[in-house]
């Protein structure tokens, strides 16, 4: 669900609070409590605590009626013999829709995001490993940082000769970022052929980007419209199709990996994040995520096996769009974790956070 990042609800007993799930105010107190406990502590929650620490006098029965009541909604489940309850995802994706509250960050936070993610002397992929660090740190969980496959402006293509057999192709886009490919080129092939596909691919350059160049190279070789001989346009053919609509560019960029593994001591938990790490590690993620940035407007967050990426496999994903002053998406920005990551605060942290990176990839 989209997180626009506006005012928290107000609490429970309030008038006008809006309730989720036809919850009425003492078993919306009772799940909000038990989930920032949760969030706090990692550790069920008793009736005897919750009469404590919720905002209206209730008897510690009336709280355990209150918790069966929730159990057998599906929002709370209680581990083991435990007489404590902890949320379930179902439960845990109430709170985040209606319950949640944060804030806006304050100017401090804002400064130190911005200071710590200024791009001057470094390079870009510097810079967006910072972030995801940056992210990781605030977070307390893993940061993720995704800069999609560039599709802009080409201003230069050069093949430089490795040795027999292949060649450096190297291409320069109209924003001046570089990325070289080592391409397999023909036996036999002359550095003057290597030049020379160079200069017919610029010669016809003309500010387009990838997939127009390809387009009308595709269309003159089969015409046969060129002068290069047979070598030469299986280098230029060769050089295009190092760049593939999938494989071109693109970075997914990921710190704190080992912040997932702070509270596993169970087998199984075990083998699903080291699943989660595999995954995390396939160009199918990265596509899959800038699918679900590209989805939504502002923060979105995904409980256990929502998003479709990971499985059941216990986590939660907060993901953001960078957008750059088009409004285009030009990446996307995101934090997992355990279910019990800090939802109020990681929101507003992701939102910022995307929004400079959109600036810094616009």
């Amino acid at each position: 669900m989209d997180h626009p990042l506006t005012p928290p609800p107000p609490r429970p007993g309030q008038r006008h609070a809006p309730l989720p799930g036809g919850l009425d105010a003492r078993s919306a107190a009772v799940l909000r409590e038990i989930v920032e406990q949760y969030v706090e502590t990692g550790e069920p929650v008793g009736s005897r605590t919750l009469s404590r620490r919720l905002p209206m006098n209730v008897s510690p029965a009336t709280i355990r009626n209150v918790m069966a009541d929730l159990t057998e909604a599906g929002l709370l489940f209680a581990p083991h013999t435990s007489a404590g309850r902890l949320p379930t995802d179902l439960g845990l994706r109430l709170f985040v829709d209606g319950l949640l509250q944060f804030g806006e960050l304050s100017d401090d936070d804002r400064d130190a995001i911005a200071a710590s993610l200024a791009a001057s002397g470094r390079s870009l992929e510097d810079t967006l490993a910072e972030a995801s660090t940056m992210l990781s740190g605030l977070s307390a969980a893993a940061g993720l940082v995704l800069a999609p496959k560039s599709d802009g402006a080409l201003k230069h293509i050069e093949f430089v000769p490795l040795g027999t057999g292949r060649a450096l192709v190297i291409l320069v886009n109209a924003d001046g970022h570089v990325e070289n490919r080592v391409l397999d080129i023909p036996p036999g092939v002359p550095a003057s052929a290597l030049q020379q596909a160079g200069n017919y691919l610029n010669a016809r350059l003309a500010g387009r980007p990838l997939a127009e160049l390809r387009r009308v190279v595709a269309e003159e070789l089969a015409a046969n419209q060129t002068q290069l001989d047979a070598l030469t346009s299986q280098v230029v053919a060769a050089g295009l199709a190092t760049w593939t609509s999938e494989g071109r560019g693109g970075s997914l960029i990921v710190r704190g990996q080992a912040r997932l593994l702070a509270d596993v001591t169970q087998i199984e938990r075990l083998a699903a994040i080291q699943t989660l790490f595999e995954r995390l590690e396939t160009q199918e993620t990265m596509l899959r995520l800038l699918d679900l940035a590209e989805g939504s407007e502002g923060v979105r967050i995904f409980i256990g096996s929502e998003s479709g990426l990971f499985g059941a496999s216990g986590v939660s994903m907060v993901v953001a769009p960078a957008r750059n002053e088009a409004n285009r998406i030009v990446g996307a920005i995101g934090v997992i974790g355990p279910t019990r990551i800090n939802y109020g605060r990681i929101i507003p942290v992701v939102d910022y956070t995307a929004r400079v990176i959109g600036r810094l990839l616009g």
